[in-house]
């Protein structure tokens, strides 16, 4: 593992400044050059274990390929103040390292107007007036993939849509999708095929989605392997078939079982001490927790980085999610 001198404060500076050349504005296209890995938190709240477990693994796929990795805060929806910093500070405490700068969405607005320009100019949108409530009740309808949008307003006329618009309903901007399904192929769990709807864009306030920023982002980063917990592998689908619309590489993927508690839901604040403060409020330091985190996966001789990065091997790791009971001191206890 690469050492820095000072990277603690180097992070933590990197998390409250952003330099200027990362508010790109030319048309989004696949950065070339080394790939890259990711980790790519939303800064609502403290990184509970089974977050720094993620971003563990996310860690290791990448520095043990020679990948960079990045950091990215995916800060379009509900921010809490202070999260952000907060986060990279706990990744740095347990030993993980970056590669600089670390990426703001809230910053990169032009980049993902500019894709949604591209498929608008295609005819790939078109606007959505539904409410939460409509789109609810169409999706619960015995009709269609699970949970996916039926297309309500995808054959409103242009009469139609003036009228709606007329009536002041905000409009969100969807994706007029070509397939129902698609395939992709991930490291651990396989080939995967998933449905596709007319995904959201833009949402009527104006703020671009998370399907699509994340899909722009990757390609503008250079990230060609995303690991990540498997709740999110339904997305899967409609992220890669965006990417090929935008005629982006699609990455590799790596999704990872979560971290459950006793009652096999996923962990949350009120299972416990689940963050690395709570932790320390203990007395347990973040060599211990990471220690605990590398058992985990099945690494019990080991509580560095480094140690892990040298045994690290994808294959082995355990496929099953990981149950914690995040009261009281975690073991193993010989971890200082």
């Amino acid at each position: 593992m690469r050492t820095r001198k000072n990277a603690k404060d180097r992070r933590q500076c990197e998390a409250c400044e952003l330099p200027s050349t990362d508010v790109p504005t030319d048309p989004v296209t696949a950065k070339p050059g080394p790939g890259a890995g990711r980790f790519a938190p939303s800064p609502s709240g403290d990184l509970h274990l089974g977050n720094l477990r993620t971003g563990l693994l996310a860690w290791l796929f990448a520095r043990s390929t020679g990948r960079r990795f990045l950091m990215r805060v995916e800060d379009l929806d509900r921010v809490q103040k202070g999260a952000a910093e907060r986060q990279l500070a706990d990744l740095a405490a347990i030993g993980l390292d970056w590669d600089p700068p670390v990426v703001w969405q809230s910053r990169r607005l032009p980049l993902y107007e500019t894709a949604i320009e591209r498929l608008t100019a295609a005819g790939l949108t078109y606007e959505c007036f539904c409410t939460r409530r409509e789109i609810q009740q169409a999706v619960t309808a015995p009709h269609g993939p699970l949970g996916a949008y039926p297309g309500t307003c995808r054959k409103l006329t242009e009469r139609e849509r003036e009228e709606r618009r007329a009536q002041g309903r905000p409009a969100a901007l969807r994706l007029r999708a070509g397939v129902t399904e698609f395939t992709v192929v991930d490291r651990l769990l396989g080939e995967y095929r998933g449905a596709v709807d007319d995904l959201v864009l833009r949402r009527g306030d104006g703020t671009p989605a998370y399907n699509l920023a994340v899909v722009v982002d990757d390609a503008d980063q250079g990230i060609d392997q995303v690991v990540r917990g498997d709740d999110l592998l339904p997305s899967t689908p409609r992220q890669a078939y965006l990417a090929t619309l935008l005629d982006l590489p699609v990455p590799e993927y790596a999704h990872v079982p979560l971290v459950l508690n006793t009652a096999g839901q996923r962990l949350a604040k009120r299972d416990g001490a689940v963050t690395l403060r709570d932790r320390l409020a203990l007395g347990e330091s973040p060599r211990h927790v990471l220690g605990v985190l590398a058992e985990s996966l099945g690494y019990a001789d080991t509580n560095t980085p480094s140690g892990l990065l040298e045994q690290f091997r994808p294959e082995n790791l355990p496929r099953e999610p990981w149950r914690l009971d995040a009261n009281g001191l975690l073991q193993p206890s010989r971890y200082p």
